[in-house]
């Protein structure tokens, strides 16, 4: 059912949210508390578990991979989202609970506590059952979270009707506690209104689960940044959803070191394009990526993206699945085969890192927005879905590093390509916000609320042994 790993040691289970987005920040998560004398093990639908198994050597890392039946017959997807929660809320939880039923009758170690992401609050209500202290996990922006838990204040004052609408279509109104943001950002504003009302549903039943957990570890920087006069400002005020519950900020976490294996991914990644940067000009490539989750934007984008590269005469990487080109025209890969490359995947943050990268055009994923950060790239942003409407936000309007994308026409991109390029002082906002948000300070605090958090683990044990 899993990979075994001999060291004893208490197990925490981790349950991830079945996306990569999701699975990548809880295996580093896995692999941080592995430090601290725990035992994590990642449990996911047996879907994901599959990829898992194809696409990575499981004997690199120091914890155990299980899965847990979906429901889905054994076939590979892609699932859309509905699907997966009704997987979620109807197939998982009785296995779940059986899986820990099993993990507890063998003498490998008892589970201390399961760490759950909140998109996955399913598994929230097996833990109370089975009496296992649960902690959540965030793996998006703090202020993602700030939002969610804002909505029955955004009910209560008349922003949002109870189905999720924004009472006031078109205009840009304030939101409690986020004076940046506004409706036009709410993460569930997504497809058709039914879609939009479910989705809504989803997050509230979220927040109805809430009350049960005892810690919050946020994949977000200890705090956002408010910048007036480029001076940064801590805004550091979360509202807990109830009293009891101790809030974590533990991102960003730590990058597979030399001594860790690389990031994990649930595709075979196409390493040809690094020896393909190795030839281009410093800064002269544009990195294209909208992500593993969402299909991006449709076959016409798709189409007018292409010819907007090819126009642009720079050099391009554009990361795009085989499911996603039938919007290509026709004989397109070879067409520009001296001036860009097409590849179905790609080891992102080697790209990334690579001098010959100047900006990223990206959908404004959370992993992806911290990866460029680290290696201090200028964002061309294209928002597709969920909380990437606030990360372009803060992008953009806070950080200031990196510039909105109106449309994939050849006049819109030409358009930030050389406001972003124009920007002088980008560069140096870049290197503010690296060191702030991924200098030794930051990681010192990051340690140590995670070994607070574990130390807060461990006293709950010895009090339930008294």
């Amino acid at each position: 059912m899993g990979v075994q790993c001999i060291m004893k040691k208490p197990k925490i289970l981790l349950v991830p949210y079945p996306a990569q987005g999701h699975v990548n920040p809880m295996l580093k998560l896995g692999l941080a508390l592995l430090t601290h004398g725990l035992q994590p093990i990642i449990v996911t639908p047996e879907f994901i578990h599959r990829r898992i198994v194809a696409n990575m050597d499981l004997n690199d890392y120091q914890m155990r991979f299980m899965s847990i039946p979906d429901g889905f017959s054994g076939e590979e997807g892609p699932y859309d989202f509905f699907s997966i929660e009704k997987s979620m809320e109807n197939i998982m939880p009785n296995h779940l609970e059986t899986l820990l039923h099993e993990l507890d009758e063998d003498d490998d170690g008892t589970v201390v506590c399961m760490v759950i992401d909140l998109l996955a609050s399913w598994a929230i209500q097996v833990a109370t059952r089975c009496g296992i202290p649960v902690a959540g996990f965030w793996p998006a922006m703090q202020a993602t979270y700030g939002l969610i838990t804002s909505i029955p204040e955004m009910i209560h004052a008349d922003l949002i009707s109870e189905t999720g609408c924004p009472r006031h279509e078109g205009t840009v109104s304030s939101l409690p506690s986020q004076p940046l943001l506004s409706t036009e950002d709410l993460p569930w504003l997504i497809g058709t209104q039914a879609s939009r009302k479910a989705r809504l549903k989803f997050w509230i039943r979220i927040l109805d689960r809430l009350t049960s957990l005892r810690w919050l570890l946020l994949n977000s920087f200890p705090q956002e940044f408010i910048i007036h006069d480029d001076e940064y400002q801590d805004d550091d005020y979360i509202s807990p959803p109830h009293n009891n519950l101790i809030i974590f900020p533990v991102g960003p976490l730590p990058e597979p070191s030399l001594t860790t294996p690389k990031n994990p991914s649930f595709w075979k990644e196409d390493t040809s394009c690094l020896e393909w940067l190795d030839h281009q000009k410093p800064n002269s490539v544009i990195y294209i990526s909208f992500g593993s989750w969402v299909s991006p934007i449709g076959d016409a984008k798709i189409k007018t993206l292409a010819l907007t590269l090819q126009s642009l005469n720079r050099p391009f990487i554009w990361v795009l699945a085989e499911s996603w080109r039938h919007g290509l025209p026709n004989g397109y890969s070879e067409t520009v085969s001296k001036q860009g490359k097409l590849v179905l995947w790609a080891p992102q943050f080697q790209v990334l890192q690579h001098k010959a990268v100047g900006l990223y055009l990206t959908h404004c994923g959370w992993n992806s927005t911290m990866e460029a950060i680290q290696c201090r790239k200028r964002l061309l942003c294209y928002p597709v879905a969920g909380d990437q409407f606030v990360n372009c936000k803060y992008i953009v309007k806070v950080w200031k590093i990196g510039v909105k994308v109106k449309g994939l026409g050849q006049k819109d991109v030409e358009e930030a390509v050389k406001k972003v390029m124009k920007d002088e002082e980008m560069e140096e906002r870049l290197r503010k916000i690296y060191h702030r948000t991924m200098g030794e300070e930051t990681s010192c605090r990051v340690a140590g609320n995670l070994k607070a958090f574990v130390l807060g683990l461990n006293q709950l044990q010895q009090n339930s042994l008294h």
